[in-house]
């Protein structure tokens, strides 16, 4: 992909119209603990996006110096489905939950939205899904950024509750050491019951002594 050309697609869509365009993208759907976290990004035109990309291609210092130039040069908002919510809904229900209440969180209503994936958001807002789009969109890169940092820090936040799981390491996903510890201790008040690994440790009866 031509990185020159990176960002321009929001711009075009401004010229046709669509003044303010949000980019919507969401983390957190394989981990076997925590909430999924959404963001939602309208990017200020005029504003240097060089960087700007799919938050995984991205080390954590660079996602970090990138998080903290997007929230102060674009609008954003973020949105949560905790555990409870991807089991009773399904982490798919639950990533498009956590993504209505990211543009929702926005202080203005977006013209277009742009989300990462298959599926639209139950919104009356024009809309385009494109898998991929974190990769494709500065603004839907901006919002994987953001949505990436703070689910870390919340599962960073999450390992000093419960020490035993290793959280601030592999923020939920389940690593050879998170496997390791939800056999010995069991699942924590985090852990989504409807996953497998998860259900398992309660049927075979870990948890801690």
């Amino acid at each position: 992909m031509n990185r020159t050309a990176y960002g321009r697609f929001e711009f075009l869509l401004n010229r046709e119209g669509y003044r303010l365009v949000a980019g919507v993208d969401e983390v957190g759907r394989g981990p076997l603990a925590g909430p999924v976290v959404a963001a939602a990004c309208i990017l200020r035109e005029g504003v240097s996006w060089k960087g700007i990309r799919d938050s995984k291609a991205l080390s954590p210092r660079a996602r970090k110096k990138l998080f903290w130039h997007i929230v102060a040069h674009a609008l954003v908002g973020i949105g949560v489905a905790c555990q409870e919510e991807v089991d009773r809904l399904n982490v798919l229900n639950a990533s498009l939950l956590a993504m209505r209440r990211a543009v929702l969180a926005l202080s203005v209503t977006p013209d277009f939205l742009l989300v990462d994936g298959l599926f639209g958001i139950n919104l009356p807002v024009r809309q385009a899904p494109v898998v991929g789009a974190d990769d494709h969109f500065s603004s839907v890169g901006a919002a994987s950024i953001v949505a990436k940092v703070t689910r870390d820090e919340m599962m960073t936040a999450y390992h000093f509750q419960y020490p035993h799981y290793g959280f601030q390491d592999h923020k939920g996903y389940a690593t050879r050491a998170h496997l390791a510890a939800l056999e010995q201790y069991g699942p924590s008040p985090i852990h989504r019951r409807s996953f497998r690994p998860v259900a398992q440790s309660i049927l075979n009866g870990s948890g801690l002594s």
